[in-house]
């Protein structure tokens, strides 16, 4: 009778406990899943050229980034927008450490500045910071970046999760590495003319070498010899 009591009780309580638990599922079961990050990036100039930019540098190189709306897309979004206004030409690398990154992005050279527009809400992802990786500069606070952002030298998958990862270079990478290191540098590289493939913006002409100055007459007779 006992056992019988007992059996009645698991019974009703697992006809209980069943309704919560299947509900349970259909909940599971209508939550949308968790969308996948494609890291590969194509490097075909040809495609998407709407999600490319241009960075032409004052050291001769053209340097080639392909933007990843799915990974960003306010970030994505916002650089556009400001390569568009020319926001970005004439801007110096102000901060380079050599076997780290290179950043840009600040119109005053000092690492304090930014764009008018507002600052952005992170978008910080799971796409590790490998060489070639464009990703945006912040303060201490999370939801800081706004125009400034960094090239990767080398792996730094420290950074991962902490900064939004927003694109990476598919051409070029030889021009980011000769890009002059300081803090600032003495005699920084700058983007000469940064531009959207889309729009088939004509390439600025390479600046020549200064000539070295003619000797003149005046500077032969304030000469001495020995």
């Amino acid at each position: 009778m006992v056992s019988r009591f007992i059996t009645a009780l698991a019974l009703g309580a697992a006809l209980i406990a069943t309704p919560a638990m299947a509900k349970d599922k259909q909940d599971e079961a209508a939550a949308p899943a968790p969308k996948l990050l494609t890291y590969a990036v194509n490097a075909d100039h040809s495609v998407d050229r709407e999600n490319i930019i241009y960075l032409d540098l004052s050291n001769g190189g053209r340097v080639v980034i392909r933007l990843m709306p799915d990974w960003a897309p306010s970030h994505v979004e916002r650089i556009k927008t400001l390569v568009r206004q020319g926001f970005y030409d004439g801007v110096i690398f102000h901060r380079v450490i050599d076997g780290f990154m290179a950043q840009t992005g600040d119109p005053t050279g000092t690492g304090q500045g930014g764009s008018p527009l507002p600052d952005l809400k992170a978008e910080f992802n799971a796409v590790p910071h490998v060489r070639g990786t464009v990703s945006m500069a912040r303060t201490n606070e999370p939801d800081t970046a706004n125009s400034q952002f960094f090239i990767v030298f080398y792996p730094r998958f420290a950074l991962d999760h902490k900064y939004t990862n927003f694109g990476r270079v598919i051409a070029g990478m030889d021009h980011v590495d000769a890009i002059v290191r300081g803090e600032p540098p003495q005699n920084p590289t700058k983007i000469v003319q940064a531009s959207i493939a889309a729009d088939n913006k004509q390439a600025p002409a390479p600046v020549a070498p200064a000539a070295p100055a003619a000797i003149t007459a005046d500077m032969l007779s304030n000469s001495t010899s020995n």
